[in-house]
């Protein structure tokens, strides 16, 4: 293995912040850790009007200074953060303490429904300067991360009107045809489980898998040649579900780009086998909630081309959370990509920031 073939080690977060600052003002709640930010972003996180929304923004300035002192051994009053290629809409880099040169490391950030996720990596010096013209550029080391959160947003008042197949259209920009086709009117290869746990696979759905509607009685036979009824909400939840994990696939490899969501190639950038993940537990008390499984042979396909330098992989967190991952050069990676690690604010952020 030469040197620019090295293995990358990434460095996988997760912050819980759905309990920590509690109470309506972040600036009264969050003082201290408030102070830790730059005054841009200190500004911008007390202009937040929902306090959820102002504890991810804080969250996630404190996580991605957490990860560049830590990688780097940089103080934490001296790190700084501009922007790659364009510095208005580039993709968030670090920068050294002049404020000018690029940093030796990789990040990138997400936050959904008090959840914050952090992957970045320590980039060896021949990932950013090749050492003389006459060597061959090394690829770059790019990482994307996505959090979703399964109707959040209450997608049952839209799928009631119009139903899965008219919400889905609502994404025609999005994703390709084949794409929105899938999402209509497949399930994952797997199945879905009913009430009691009963997988209902393709095979035994048949053509009740264009049911596109809430509110349906459906009936398939089991294995076992026992006939089952069962509601078709459990059908559209299986779709939504599916919707979420290609969502979560495509916003994943966009920032792994570092471009905009409506990339004028997004439609060209195709998700095959895609499979959503099983789900994990719900938190109980003070205990954080569980991760469920992990699905990693996704194909990725751009302009009709199959992408081999690009891996994705993607973990479900309790029962409606998605950790969606995109890597590249897809040689240099570990066989893991979502070996999250779930930090807690005090031991691992706050002590450390104190005396870095």
């Amino acid at each position: 293995m030469t040197r620019t073939e090295k293995k990358v080690e990434l460095t996988c977060w997760l912050l819980d912040t759905r309990s920590l600052w509690p109470g309506t003002k972040i600036a009264e709640s969050a003082s201290e850790a408030l102070q830790l930010i730059s005054p841009e972003e200190r500004a911008a996180c007390i202009k937040k009007y929902h306090i959820a929304d102002a504890k991810m923004s804080l969250a996630s300035a404190l996580l991605k200074r957490l990860f560049v002192s830590k990688t780097l051994g940089t103080a934490w009053k001296d790190i700084r953060f501009g922007r790659k290629r364009d510095p208005k809409h580039g993709k968030p880099c670090a920068l050294l303490p002049d404020g000018i040169t690029p940093a030796p490391v990789e990040f990138n950030i997400s936050h959904q429904a008090g959840l914050v996720a952090l992957i970045g990596c320590k980039l060896e010096p021949e990932d950013v300067y090749p050492i003389t013209m006459k060597e061959k550029i090394p690829e770059s080391v790019d990482v994307g991360v996505d959090i979703v959160c399964v109707n959040e947003r209450n997608d049952y008042r839209m799928i009631d009107e119009e139903g899965v197949d008219g919400w889905v259209d609502m994404y025609a920009e999005i994703f390709s045809q084949q794409e929105s086709f899938d999402m209509k009117y497949n399930i994952d290869p797997t199945g879905f489980p009913l009430l009691d746990g009963t997988i209902v696979t393709p095979g035994m759905l048949g053509r009740y898998d264009r049911c596109c509607r809430r509110d349906q009685q459906l009936s398939v036979t089991l294995a076992s040649g026992e006939q089952r009824k069962f509601s078709s909400d459990l059908l559209v939840d299986a779709k939504l579900r599916r919707f979420y994990t290609y969502w979560c696939f495509k916003e994943a490899y966009i920032k792994l780009d570092g471009e905009a969501l409506l990339a004028n190639w997004i439609k060209e950038l195709e998700f095959r086998n895609v499979r959503s993940p099983r789900p994990g537990v719900p938190a109980r008390c003070s205990t954080l909630g569980s991760w469920g499984e992990t699905v990693g042979d996704t194909e990725v396909w751009l302009k009709g081309k199959r992408l081999s330098d690009v891996r994705m992989e993607i973990q479900a967190f309790e029962e409606n959370f998605m950790v969606g991952v995109a890597v590249k050069p897809a040689h240099r990676m570990p066989d893991i990509l979502t070996g999250f690690k779930s930090l807690h604010l005090e031991g691992d952020i706050m002590d450390f920031a104190r005396y870095a």
